[in-house]
């Protein structure tokens, strides 16, 4: 599983122009589901999303979490974050996991944030092309890859 984290002050996710989901403060979340990705990593995957400390304390230090801030999340479903780029000049997306298994995952992932405590939790529309609006805060980027955190 690969996310690609940004802190922002909003977010929202356009289709067909209609917004099917927006947020205030907190995190829009890309979310790459790839072959072998589980429930159990997609477990430890919300749990350290939640947790990471990359708001702002007082002093201006990272020092809180999306739930010490009462954040919210909105996650878009992204496999070309499994793309591979070695050969020739057109990606190859073999390592993205099958529509289906990454579509029941993306809903796991997003009930889990949930029952982590994050109130709102909102998503863009599976398979569907997606505006995504997205208002970077510092900009504060972070990618997170399960295989190299040992998921």
């Amino acid at each position: 599983m690969r996310v690609l984290l940004q802190r922002v002050s909003k977010g929202s996710v356009t289709v067909e122009n209609e917004i099917v989901g927006q947020i205030g403060r907190g995190y829009v979340i890309l979310l790459g589901v790839g072959h072998g990705d589980s429930e159990q990593i997609a477990d430890k995957m919300a749990d350290k999303i939640v947790n990471l400390r990359i708001f702002n304390n007082d002093d201006g230090k990272f020092d809180l979490s999306l739930l010490d801030i009462h954040g919210e999340a909105l996650v878009v479903s992204q496999f070309t974050l499994f793309a591979d780029c070695k050969k020739g000049r057109r990606p190859n997306f073999s390592n993205a996991g099958k529509p289906d298994e990454a579509a029941s995952l993306c809903d796991y992932f997003m009930d889990r944030l949930k029952k982590l405590g994050i109130k709102n939790v909102q998503g863009g529309k599976f398979g569907a092309h997606m505006d995504v609006d997205i208002h970077n805060d510092g900009p504060v980027t972070i990618w997170l890859d399960s295989e190299q955190m040992g998921f």
